[in-house]
């Protein structure tokens, strides 16, 4: 079990990186080129900017039981398609119960983009946000670990 960053505007990298770090786990921070990441425990892999190249990156070193920590609902479902555990940054699990209508909500607010519509962005993030990944996570690791 690894667990794999997807970088890219994450709020919870460092979260992310000590928990690994307190489990004994291999951690992978993945991000492009337009971001920068030093880590004194984890992997950073640095891809070219492009659309996708990070997701694209993390899903293909992504392994069987690995953990997945992205904001992105088509990374989580190609997570999800090679059996790779996913959970966001306010510790939602991705699974096969949510997944799609997490992508028809991400499809609807495309259109009403393009459309020309706009729509409200998140709230300001909160300790209490971070706390709840920290705990997901953690349950997650635990509840994983002995299958992998």
């Amino acid at each position: 079990m690894r667990i794999l960053i997807d970088a890219d505007g994450c709020p919870v990298t460092n979260i992310a990186v000590s928990i690994s770090k307190s489990h004994g786990l291999e951690c992978i921070i993945v991000c492009d080129s337009s971001h920068i990441f030093n880590s004194d425990y984890a992997q950073v892999i640095t891809v070219d900017k492009g659309a996708d190249s990070a997701d694209m990156k993390l899903v293909n070193i992504a392994l069987k039981g690995d953990i997945a920590v992205t904001q992105d609902y088509g990374l989580a479902a190609m997570c999800l398609a090679r059996n790779v555990l996913a959970l966001d940054q306010n510790g939602r699990i991705y699974d096969n119960s949510n997944i799609d209508a997490l992508l028809l909500s991400r499809h609807t607010a495309k259109k009403i983009r393009r459309s020309g519509g706009r729509l409200k962005g998140p709230p300001k993030r909160t300790k209490q946000q971070d706390e709840d990944f920290r705990v997901a996570l953690t349950k997650l690791i635990e509840d994983n670990i002995n299958f992998m």
